[in-house]
């Protein structure tokens, strides 16, 4: 059986590939490599299983590419080209011959100095461009499917769900990248705040506010080129997917105070209610933003396990964790404890 290792070796170089592909670049995140080339991006997922995924059969990467293509059209279709087989016969290649041993989801390539994320280091984002997508999430919201079986995602016991795989998966992080006094706090407000606020989660799906959505919004998802492209919607888990609008705009807004730049992630939030109406997400942020910080800083935590990432990485992977679990901890002490609406 052909091991991944041996695909990636063999997409690091040109004559793996359909087209001269220029310098080849490798970016790797816990669950996936993407190798860059001159005109596109390759994305293979990584055969591993964390609990809320499984990627470890090839059927399981094939099928999880597909529906990859299918949900990111929703926002950038012409960003996401096609699934791509990798084969092997005298030589592993793209759309080669011989069996296929892996896939990749092809992308366009898009400079990654047009990354939101690169912008607010370089401090060019301006609230014109916030306001705009704003806008885009906003109109993406009120489009995105509901119905009786997605509501379900939204009630209370999923909120336990989740937030018990969490503290369950972060518990052998303790004392390496979340100290066990943040971690007592943390767990304690969120205990306490959806004993209390079992009715809020109802009344959000009986509003219609639990939809479809992209799962994983932040500057790094974040294009700005030709026009604004958010990609990398989640496939692998529909628990993560389907939530509370409020959940995908928490995760923007987290990500904007995490970069220091809180004036945005409240023009954004303020810009966001008038574009969707939806004035009761506020009460709701803090919670929300608490599971976004908390969620980044778990799978950031990951990448201490990962044989793939070089020990570099991983020291700059603790200290990210590390600010990740601080700042959910701050909006965990400012969790209002009574019924929020």
């Amino acid at each position: 059986m052909l091991v991944q290792k041996q695909v990636v070796e063999a997409l690091k170089k040109p004559e793996a590939y359909d087209e001269a592909p220029g310098k080849i670049e490798l970016v790797q995140t816990h669950i996936s490599f993407v190798f860059l080339t001159s005109k596109f991006a390759y994305k293979v997922k990584k055969a591993v299983a964390l609990g809320f995924l499984d990627f470890t059969a090839l059927e399981s990467r094939r099928l999880y590419c597909e529906k990859e293509l299918t949900l990111n059209r929703r926002l950038c279709e012409d960003l996401y080209l096609e699934v791509v087989p990798i084969n092997k016969a005298e030589t592993i290649k793209i759309k080669g011959k011989g069996e296929t041993v892996e896939y990749a989801v092809k992308m366009k390539r898009i400079p990654q100095e047009k990354m939101l994320s690169r912008l607010l280091e370089e401090n060019k984002v301006d609230p014109a461009l916030i306001e705009k997508i704003a806008k885009i999430i906003a109109e993406f919201h009120s489009k995105a499917e509901t119905n009786r079986r997605i509501n379900e995602f939204g009630s209370l016991s999923i909120m336990e769900t989740n937030w018990k795989e969490n503290f369950d998966q972060t518990e052998e992080f303790v004392s390496k990248t979340i100290s066990l006094p943040v971690f007592k706090l943390i767990h304690e407000k969120i205990r306490e705040f959806t004993r209390r606020n079992g009715s809020v989660f109802e009344k959000r799906i009986a509003e219609g506010k639990v939809r479809d959505c992209h799962g994983d919004i932040h500057s790094g998802n974040i294009f700005v080129a030709d026009k604004v492209y958010i990609f990398d919607a989640i496939e692998f888990n529909e628990r993560f997917r389907y939530s509370d609008v409020a959940s995908d705009a928490a995760f923007l807004a987290m990500d904007l105070d995490f970069k220091g730049r809180t004036d945005l992630s409240d023009f954004f939030v303020e810009k966001y209610v008038e574009y969707s109406g939806d004035k009761e997400l506020v009460r709701l942020l803090p919670f929300y933003k608490c599971y976004r910080a908390y969620v980044r800083g778990k799978v950031t935590s990951f990448k201490l396990k990962d044989p793939n990432i070089r020990v570099q990485e991983k020291r700059a992977a603790t200290k990210e964790a590390k600010a990740y679990f601080k700042l959910a901890a701050t909006y965990a002490k400012s969790l209002q404890l009574k019924k929020v609406i």
